[in-house]
């Protein structure tokens, strides 16, 4: 009987053992949940969202071509080129938008188009190799406008005087053309340049 005995006392002190024992089921829930997850959890909640950041409007940046200032609204001649329906050739001749033959023209609804042809092929052409579909050379500029201006009464020492305040060294009237007293209408500086006569491009000018 002694050996049962004995192994009823050692059965009974595992029993006691494992009841003192606090199981992982017993402890508190919040001491069961993986710190280090709960810390990056939090850290996830401060962090800055990411993505573009907010788009904002910056009211002075300059306006489209097309579009006239607030202040201008009123002004005939800052909309005169939009009424005219200048604004493809904007694009890229942006100088002609203030330039004095071309806002003259546009109050009175002549566009670009109507001396130069839509020159689709021209404005389409990223190149830049293809010409407008008119071009004028210099004898041919007088008959150009006569077309739409048959005549000029102004006496020919006023012209003369008014070429040379504009540095031209022309003194003879009949020599002088319309475009040497009106308007600017002449590129600065030109990377490409055409026979006006044919189309055909000229090599450049170094």
């Amino acid at each position: 009987m002694k050996p049962l005995i004995r192994l009823l006392i050692v059965a009974l002190g595992i029993v006691v053992i494992l009841q003192s024992t606090p199981s992982l089921d017993s402890r508190p829930l919040e001491s069961q949940v993986p710190t280090v997850g709960v810390e990056k959890a939090a850290a996830q909640t401060t962090e800055k969202p990411k993505g573009p950041p907010p788009l904002v409007v910056d009211k002075s940046a300059p306006l489209l071509l097309d579009e006239p200032a607030e202040a201008d609204k009123t002004n005939p001649q800052a909309t005169a080129a939009v009424d005219a329906d200048m604004a493809a050739c904007f694009v890229c001749h942006a100088n002609f938008k203030t330039e004095s033959l071309a806002q003259g023209h546009a109050q009175a609804k002549m566009g670009c188009i109507d001396c130069h042809g839509k020159s689709y092929a021209h404005r389409n052409d990223e190149n830049n190799t293809t010409p407008p579909e008119k071009m004028y050379a210099r004898d041919q500029i007088d008959y150009a406008c006569r077309q739409c201006h048959p005549s000029h009464d102004v006496p020919a020492a006023k012209v003369v005087v008014l070429a040379l305040q504009r540095g031209l060294s022309q003194t003879d009237p009949k020599a002088i053309l319309c475009t040497d007293c009106h308007g600017h209408h002449r590129l600065a500086q030109r990377t490409v340049r055409w026979d006006k006569k044919t189309g055909k491009l000229l090599p450049r000018v170094k």
